[in-house]
């Protein structure tokens, strides 16, 4: 309605806040056939499933975001430095982004709600986004309101919106590495690791701690010492008694391997993992 509504009556600044409203709606779309693909058992090729899907699909979507942010951003500024006259925009684009600041507003609670409500971490992303959208369409209210008097102030709004949402493709780009590159958004987690270990008697010096997500779901991976006299059975239960302590203090932990060594036989100088000593000097940092 507000790409229909900003082409007809003329208001750049309402049609940009509908491209970004049409990127939200490709996002749910592409939600929807991303999650089936998600959904789908681990294969012999994808053994560890097709979790990883979405990271894949929030990196095309971010490109597609930054396409449409672009080109309202070359409009505008075409604009702006345009000799034709600046027509006045119909009254009609202050009904259609008040309906859209309603719609958008019911629609993030709504998808904030059930995100904590099923723990998904991609509807509360998504509501958190939604609510932006209404800050944007708000600013696009209050510059109508003053566009009667100046109708340069469209143009310059359309900017101001498409600066934004280039803006959200770059954080979304970058967000979603975090996932394909198999790194942690939360690297608190390495402390929490740490201390649960601590808590276990028999197990000392964490090393070679590595953690990674796989939709919203951790699988860690580390390696503790225990004493080289006892059974294989008695390190067993150790390493047992880790995962279970590990477990209780992370949320969402998918599968954790504990890899057992006899103490005094740490490798120095691993290339992938870290141990507290690491976490210390850059996790803990000042």
């Amino acid at each position: 309605s507000k790409i229909i509504v900003g082409l007809f009556a003329g208001s750049l600044a309402v049609l940009g806040d509908g491209i970004d409203s049409a990127t939200d709606v490709i996002i749910s779309i592409v939600m929807i056939f991303t999650a089936r693909i998600m959904n789908r058992p681990p294969s012999k090729k994808y053994v560890f499933g097709y979790e990883k899907a979405e990271g894949i699909a929030t990196k095309i979507l971010s490109l597609v975001i930054f396409y449409a942010g672009m080109q309202m951003l070359l409009s505008s500024v075409a604009n702006i430095f345009s000799d034709a006259t600046k027509e006045v925009p119909s009254a009609i684009a202050i009904y259609v982004t008040v309906f859209s600041i309603i719609g958008k507003l019911l629609l993030a609670l709504y998808q904030y709600k059930q995100g904590k409500r099923i723990d998904s971490s991609l509807l509360t992303a998504n509501a958190i986004n939604m609510r932006n959208d209404v800050i944007i369409s708000s600013g696009v209210l209050v510059g109508l309101a003053f566009i009667f008097k100046l109708p340069i102030l469209d143009s310059i709004t359309g900017l101001i919106i498409s600066l934004f949402i280039i803006k959200s493709s770059v954080s979304i780009f970058i967000d979603s590495n975090v996932e394909l590159m198999d790194g942690v958004k939360d690297v608190n987690v390495y402390n929490k690791i740490f201390e649960a270990v601590e808590e276990v008697p028999g197990a000392s010096n964490p090393h070679r701690v590595r953690s990674r997500m796989i939709g919203n779901l951790y699988m860690i991976t580390l390696d503790i010492e225990v004493n080289p006299q006892i059974t294989i059975t008695q390190a067993h239960e150790i390493a047992e008694s880790v995962e279970k302590s590990i477990k209780s203090s992370i949320d969402n932990v998918y599968d954790i391997l504990v890899h057992v060594e006899p103490a005094g036989e740490c490798q120095t100088n691993e290339k992938f993992g870290i141990d507290k000593d690491m976490v210390e000097k850059t996790i803990n940092k000042p």
